[in-house]
């Protein structure tokens, strides 16, 4: 089972299906108007939201995912549901866990973090055991990953921006539409870069020309410069569309990132493998935890 660790948890209490008085959550409500549901078809129909998914005695409804859902944006309806459960899955777990141990009376918040946040922490300090990797578990996974040590790659572009917004569809084509007519000029006359960049640009660059100087992997934005640095030096043949609009460019020069020694990256490595290690240990620990308090209904969902 996948899980995933909640950024919150819940500020009230689940009730379990054994306390008295057990509902879901506006339920109460609902049956106060159940009589008015006739008189008010927009009104939800009265009754508690259907339950699939249980942690122990405490039951996850259909209307809790529905609302946890908008915190899970994903490409399918039904993977969007999914996240959405396993995240409730998970913080009702830690929750179990934290009221067992009775750690949430002791956990002090730090900086802006909120109550829950700090006993989240407090349980993962104590229960999970992350060692830091050692020197050999560093040098081995620079040696394996070699040809991904080096510096980010530079690039000298020149740029165009003609401006439109994302969800303008005929602004963006008007866009790129102008975008080729330049370049078909600029084929023909490649000294007119500076002299159209003035006129046409909608970035500060204009004033140079266009001239955005040396810049380097991750320091602009990813779709703009995953094709920048895909490109041959010269006028790129076609526009290079960003969130910004349709750009033409000119790469005067790319340079590759020079190559790192180990102890130029043995930091960041280390970093990185403690990160997979603590990973590795929370998902196991999530799943010691879900057997502890049997967790029913959730690969049913996933498997949808």
């Amino acid at each position: 089972m996948r899980l995933n660790i909640p950024v919150l948890l819940d500020d009230s209490p689940r009730k379990t299906a054994g306390e008295a008085g057990t509902a879901t959550p506006g339920l109460a409500a609902a049956q106060n108007h159940e009589h008015d549901h006739a008189d008010d078809p927009s009104q939800p129909l009265p009754g508690p939201a259907p339950v699939f998914i249980h942690v122990g005695a405490t039951p996850i409804s259909e209307a809790e995912i529905a609302r946890e859902m908008q915190h899970h944006r994903a490409p399918r309806p039904e993977q969007s549901r999914a996240d959405a459960a396993r995240a409730l899955v998970v913080r009702e777990l830690l929750r179990l866990e934290i009221e067992r141990l009775g750690l949430a009376q002791d956990a002090q918040p730090e900086g802006a973090e909120t109550h829950e946040e700090a006993a989240i922490r407090v349980l993962i300090e104590r229960e999970i055991d992350t060692p830091e990797p050692s020197e050999d578990d560093c040098r081995r996974y620079y040696e394996a990953n070699r040809e991904r040590m080096h510096a980010p790659d530079r690039a000298r572009v020149r740029h165009i921006l003609l401006a439109a917004a994302p969800a303008d569809g005929y602004a963006r084509n008007k866009a790129r539409e102008l975008g080729e007519q330049l370049i078909e000029m600029l084929k023909l006359e490649a000294d007119r870069f500076s002299e159209l960049a003035e006129k046409h640009s909608a970035c500060p660059s204009r004033e140079q020309g266009g001239d955005l100087g040396w810049i380097a992997s991750g320091e602009t934005v990813p779709e703009f410069e995953r094709q920048v640095f895909r490109l041959k030096p010269g006028l790129a043949g076609l526009t290079v569309e960003s969130r910004y609009g349709h750009h033409v460019v000119l790469l005067d020069e790319l340079k590759p990132g020079e190559a790192l020694s180990f102890e130029d990256c043995r930091a960041r490595i280390a970093a990185y493998l403690e990160t997979q290690v603590r990973q590795n240990a929370l998902h196991q620990y999530l799943n010691i935890l879900a057997e502890r308090y049997e967790v029913r209904g959730l690969e049913t969902l996933e498997a949808a």
